[in-house]
């Protein structure tokens, strides 16, 4: 059957106990055996045997010694200074107050505790200096010289102690709060994971449906009167939807334990691919690159290809068919990226002509999340980017990222 555990309050306080009793009977017995063998000037029976109580009570006080070690080493040092100034019989009656001083700067708070440990110490050094004027034998004073001696490496061996307990309670609070802090950066990396895969996820989804819903509203005005145009649109939606499968298989393959199957995240060489199927879904879009002096970093061409693709969603979204520009300029140190559209177009007797879009058509529509996704790209690269209309009512997003980024987007 197994015992039950003992609380550690408990253990200490039986500890003490027996400590105590041990140190009383230990100054008691020592003391009268000394005394049977080399005689006393005032033997403990004097004075009404406080001899006794003394040496008793200096002992069973250490019983308090983790609880209130400052009173129960004023007490022994107290029983101290007044048998040896009573002239009573020398012997181990000092063991309690080495306990006690050791006690005194082992639990105590430090530098109050060393004052009282010095000023105590200070206190029996006169009052056993002034009791052994008149000592007989003059060689007996060899002994007050071992209580200082014994009475300071008490006090010191305490503090160390205590030191050492501090220095591994520190150690133990820096490697609890080290634990904590890779605990959090772990559930960081992981919130910033889920963040990258959910913004991957809306642009490739929301630039997908937008185009299969122009394409399946031109196939349904179109299938019976012109039947090639629905098969061209039926198979616009058919590789359009097929390359979002691909990529969101790219984009969740980070959840699995394998790789195969993956393909790499689409960067401004699939630029002229993305602007091909804005064409096919109704856009007049026009590409304005200039050639960059030096490869561009794979996090930034991810970050602008994504900002193009969600630019050109919003547009076949919330405008419909109209003048697309798309301008990339890779300068020295900032990638510059700006999509301009001319706005909704409305029939005017013969022709076109362009009414304000905002994105959001005659009501303003709640905001939603690709500009906010765009905006929150650009910063995690050290970018900024700006969104507003355009005073020819259309709509321009201009965004500008560092070529050195300071994080990464994929």
């Amino acid at each position: 059957m197994k015992r039950p555990a003992v609380p550690p309050a408990l253990r200490a306080v039986a500890l003490d106990v027996v400590l105590a009793l041990f140190i009383a009977v230990m100054q008691v017995q020592g003391t009268v055996a000394r005394v049977a063998v080399d005689g006393a000037k005032h033997p403990l029976s004097d004075f009404g045997n406080l001899g006794y109580v003394l040496l008793a009570l200096s002992g069973l006080v250490l019983t308090v010694r983790r609880r209130w070690p400052v009173a129960m080493f004023v007490t022994t040092a107290l029983a101290s200074l007044v048998y040896y100034g009573l002239d009573l019989p020398d012997g181990p009656g000092w063991l309690g107050l080495f306990v006690a001083l050791y006690t005194l700067t082992s639990y105590g708070d430090g530098r109050r505790s060393l004052v009282v440990a010095g000023v105590g110490t200070a206190v029996l050094t006169v009052g056993w200096l002034v009791a052994a004027t008149d000592i007989e034998p003059r060689a007996a004073i060899g002994w007050v010289f071992f209580r200082i001696g014994a009475s300071v490496m008490s006090a010191a061996l305490g503090e160390s102690v205590r030191s050492r307990r501090v220095i591994a309670a520190e150690a133990q609070r820096r490697a609890d709060l080290a634990e904590r802090t890779r605990e959090e950066e772990a559930r960081a990396r992981v919130d910033a994971e889920r963040l990258r895969i959910a913004r991957e996820v809306h642009d490739t989804v929301a630039h997908a449906i937008a185009i299969i819903n122009v394409q399946a509203g031109v196939t349904a005005h179109v299938l019976d009167k012109r039947p090639e145009v629905a098969r061209e649109a039926l198979a616009t939606i058919e590789q359009t939807s097929s390359r979002a499968l691909r990529e969101m298989r790219a984009i969740l393959g980070v959840l699995r334990d394998d790789t195969d199957g993956r393909v790499p995240y689409p960067g401004l060489g699939q630029i002229d691919e993305l602007a091909a199927k804005a064409r096919d879904a109704g856009l007049d879009i026009k590409i304005e690159e200039v050639s960059a002096a030096a490869p561009l970093p794979s996090a930034v061409g991810s970050a602008a290809y994504r900002i193009v693709q969600e630019s050109i969603t919003n547009v076949i979204r919330h405008v419909g068919p109209t003048r697309v520009t798309v301008a990339l300029n890779p300068g020295i140190d900032v990638l510059e990226i700006r999509v301009t559209d001319e706005g909704r177009r409305i029939r005017a007797g013969d022709g076109f002509a362009v009414r304000p879009s905002g994105h959001g058509a005659e009501k303003p529509a709640k905001p939603g999340r690709g500009i906010l996704g765009m905006r929150e790209r650009c910063r995690l690269l050290g970018g900024e980017l700006d969104a507003a209309a355009t005073p020819e009512g259309g709509f321009e997003v201009t965004a500008r990222l560092p070529l050195a980024p300071i994080g990464s987007v994929r």
